[in-house]
């Protein structure tokens, strides 16, 4: 490898029911915040076949899921939707949210988060 190159893939480790999720996901924190404003976190994650990331509510922060490769169910606020590579999902402060890969490939994804308003009516 050349030095100054990390591939990310090489860093990931073991996440077991995310959030409540099924199975083992695969996670590394890319970046977190040390202080002033911007994100909060960036993650890469990798949900293999049959795998997910629980439903859950966050306060009042803001999280992104950006899918990078492969698709899955997303539920978001009472709705189901299929996401695909490309797809920007934004998680609203105080909402439910999870991620499903029911395909047979892996789903990878950045998930962002940003901190909002304490007030969720914001």
């Amino acid at each position: 490898m050349t030095a100054g190159i990390v591939n990310l893939r090489a860093l990931l480790a073991p996440k077991p029911h995310d959030h409540g999720g099924e199975g083992t996901i695969l996670a590394h924190r890319v970046f977190a915040r040390g202080g002033g404003t911007g994100a909060e976190f960036i993650d890469l994650a990798v949900l293999p076949p049959g795998t997910s990331i629980g439903r859950h509510r966050h306060g009042h922060d803001h999280e992104t899921y950006v899918v990078l490769d492969g698709s899955g169910v997303m539920y978001r606020d009472g709705e189901e939707f299929r996401v695909g590579a490309g797809d920007v999902v934004v998680n609203a402060p105080f909402g439910e949210h999870g991620l499903r890969n029911d395909s047979d490939a892996d789903l990878t994804l950045l998930v962002f988060e940003e901190a909002g308003h304490d007030d969720p009516d914001s």
